[in-house]
């Protein structure tokens, strides 16, 4: 770990940085990079990174061979050509250290009503030690955290010994496309750390996601007459219903589970999105739902897919119009396998020590029923996935926020782990 000398130089260059990473988090914070609208800030992100003199490589997803890897996750209603990754390196001459990615997305899901929220949620408001916004939290504040780690070693007039490769991805919250696109374009290291908002630990396991389309047809009637037609709507309600059943089931074998066998129903099923009929006076004659469910690390995907395709269509034969008019099932989006960080790999040890540091305290572990971008490089290129970040509440909520005083120790604590894993020289 770095000896005290070292770290005194990296917290006083933090402190001498963080006004400026706050008004940098604040620029992130402004840009509403929801699914599609990424472009303009990967642009301005490219640049802030060239600026720092790092080589900058922009790319879209269009320009990588993304459907030849098995673990691609299909895109439906965005456009690869759109979808901008920046991936900025620095290069280490006669590196001594030990590599690093350093990974964030800078995708953020919808902002809902924007008279719900306290501030305007592209503000960037600070109050009381909080900045309010959308991303704010989930995870522009672990992407300025490890910007500014990497400042302050070059502050305190020093440099990783190794090659680090600094990345702001898309797709985070829809595919994991984005992180994938980094490694099947080449880019490797030893280790890979990911600061999304743990609050302070380190993430042992995430579940697995997926994402579907329900689509239900229908005979529209006069309402005055439903009797004689059907209901769409009605009727994907029903094929709700029987997933909720069938995510009761899955939550039960949880409690088997090694990691999650302690956590009240990790398996999430949620209907997100619904859309249906053309007029109120007649029965709608279509419905679609996208949905998410979640699966445990180690499922296999493609058995979690026939389950729910089972499960719809056994509930499809107990509905009239449905037994006759069969559902769709329809793959989009996340094909997310779960991840596990199994201890005791030297590169969570490393973090660990430099949390201590920081915080006087030991880095807690937690378990999560959500999905990170972690599993790309854990499962398939066999390097660690650490996932560890600053303090926030209410992701994908309103009044999305992030705590200022925590988001300055995790940027001392990245950049120590840096240091630490990279080795730390003499800039120049």
């Amino acid at each position: 770990m770095p000896d005290a000398a070292l770290l005194a130089r990296l917290a006083a260059a933090v402190d001498a940085n963080f006004e400026k990473e706050v008004s940098f988090l604040a620029d992130l914070v402004k840009f509403p990079s929801t699914r599609g609208n990424e472009a303009p800030l990967q642009d301005w992100m490219a640049r802030q990174l060239a600026a720092r003199g790092y080589g900058v490589d922009r790319y879209t997803l269009a320009e990588v061979p993304l459907a030849a890897h098995p673990k691609a996750s299909p895109m439906v209603d965005a456009s690869s050509a759109t979808s901008v990754q920046v991936v900025a390196t620095h290069r280490a001459a006669n590196p001594t250290g030990r590599s690093l990615i350093l990974q964030g997305h800078i995708d953020v899901v919808p902002e809902g009503p924007t008279e719900m929220w306290t501030y305007p949620p592209y503000s960037a408001t600070i109050k009381d030690g909080w900045m309010y916004g959308r991303g704010a939290h989930d995870m522009k504040s672990g992407v300025a955290a490890m910007i500014f780690a990497m400042d302050a070693l070059k502050t305190a007039g020093l440099e990783p010994a190794a090659d680090v490769h600094v990345q702001t991805v898309t797709e985070e919250e829809s595919t994991g496309n984005g992180a994938l696109s980094t490694l099947v374009r080449g880019y490797r290291a030893e280790a890979a750390l990911i600061p999304e908002p743990t609050g302070g630990t380190i993430t042992r396991a995430h579940t697995g996601t997926l994402w579907f389309r329900i689509k239900v047809r229908g005979v529209p009637v006069h309402v005055a007459v439903a009797q004689s037609g059907s209901n769409a709507i009605m009727s994907a309600y029903h094929l709700i219903q029987a997933l909720q059943a069938h995510t009761v089931t899955l939550n039960e074998a949880a409690k088997r589970n090694e990691w999650y066998a302690g956590i009240d129903s990790p398996l999430k099923f949620n209907p997100g999105i619904i859309r249906g009929g053309d007029w109120a006076s007649s029965t709608p004659a279509w419905c679609e739902v996208d949905c998410r469910i979640g699966l445990l690390p180690g499922a296999d995907v493609a058995e979690i897919q026939r389950g729910v395709e089972r499960c719809v269509d056994q509930a499809a034969k107990t509905d009239n119009f449905l037994a006759n008019n069969p559902p769709l099932v329809e793959w989009h989006g996340f094909l997310a396998d779960g991840y596990v960080l199994e201890p005791g790999t030297e590169a969570e040890a490393v973090l660990a020590a430099a949390h201590a540091q920081v915080f006087g305290a030991a880095m807690p572990a937690r378990i999560t029923t959500a999905v990170n971008d972690t599993r790309f490089y854990g499962l398939y290129f066999g390097i660690p996935g650490l996932c560890y970040g600053p303090k926030g509440e209410g992701a994908h909520g309103f009044d999305e926020r992030t705590s200022l005083d925590h988001l300055k120790q995790t940027t001392l604590s990245i950049a120590a782990f840096i240091a630490d894993w990279c080795g730390a020289r003499p800039l120049g």
